[in-house]
């Protein structure tokens, strides 16, 4: 199906309510769209979305040195030339690569002279597939402990998120995104349709509001935004919808500061299931997007 359109809600920095904002998009648009949570750092639709795991798959990315010590003669040298002072040694002249340091160069194996030493394709987290209370799927992921390369696995839960969508014939792709601009926002921004930024009136949202969206005009991709906690700064919420106004950016949507998003977070919940009048709010919001 090539008119699959992707949706991706980023935002400058944490704590904008970023997620609040897609888990409430995701329940009002219920069994038509596959959702994704790119988040893999620090994901938490899970939380919320109620997930029961139909299908989980290793993700591998990278390298990592492993030691035979069968053929380790305990020369030292590879603990000797590594930069990141990976290899470790432990009793009887045994060598061991500690995973966190190890950057999976290789060096260490050619410089092995008993050939004791090889590279081996790195597990860094689980991706999987999970039927959620909304009637559709989340896909969504585990990135292990210091893993890396976040950004090709939100690359591959895309691909995952793509091929259901073809499958089951839905026609959108809902995004949660990671905030910043580091390398899993990059890959949750190619091949979106639509970018929503979630942004909050503080001095640290507006700067890192701006560097997100140099980072979107990179893409040239279409954008609107949602301003949240709209009251907590009016002078800076006002230079906001002036700065949106004059990128001509769309904000669909202005949320005062409401503890009903935390106390609905708290009984695992989003906000549209607690308080009807924010159901009926995301509803405009959601169908105005579809639209853009």
């Amino acid at each position: 199906m090539s008119d699959i359109r992707e949706i991706v809600v980023i935002s400058g920095k944490g704590g904008t309510g970023k997620t609040s904002v897609s888990a409430g998009l995701a329940v009002v648009a219920g069994a038509e769209i596959v959702l994704v949570d790119c988040d893999v750092d620090v994901p938490d639709l899970h939380l919320i979305m109620l997930p029961q795991v139909q299908k989980r798959e290793d993700f591998y990315a990278g390298e990592i040195a492993k030691i035979d010590n069968g053929k380790c003669v305990g020369c030292g040298v590879c603990q000797t030339i590594c930069a990141f002072g990976a290899i470790q040694s432990l009793v009887d002249d045994e060598f061991s690569v500690n995973s966190l340091k190890c950057e999976g160069c290789g060096y260490c194996a050619r410089v092995c002279k008993a050939k004791a030493i090889a590279n081996y394709p790195r597990l860094t987290g689980v991706a999987m597939v999970s039927t959620i209370k909304t009637g559709t799927k989340l896909v969504h992921a585990n990135l292990s402990l210091g893993g890396e390369n976040s950004g090709k696995l939100v690359a591959e839960l895309k691909r995952k998120a793509r091929i259901i969508a073809e499958e089951e014939s839905k026609e959108i792709i809902l995004v949660d995104g990671s905030p910043g601009i580091g390398c899993p926002v990059v890959s949750s921004l190619s091949g979106a349709s639509l970018v929503l930024l979630v942004v909050e009136p503080t001095v640290s949202g507006f700067h890192d509001l701006k560097r997100v969206l140099e980072l979107v005009k990179m893409f040239n991709l279409q954008v609107t935004a949602i301003i949240n906690k709209a009251d907590v700064n009016l002078q800076i919420c006002k230079e906001m919808e002036q700065f949106f106004e004059k990128n001509k950016i769309e904000v669909v949507a202005k949320f005062a500061y409401d503890v009903a998003f935390s106390k609905s977070l708290a009984e695992g919940k989003t906000i549209v299931e607690t308080e009807q009048s924010y159901s009926q709010k995301f509803k405009e919001i959601y169908e105005k997007i579809k639209k853009m």
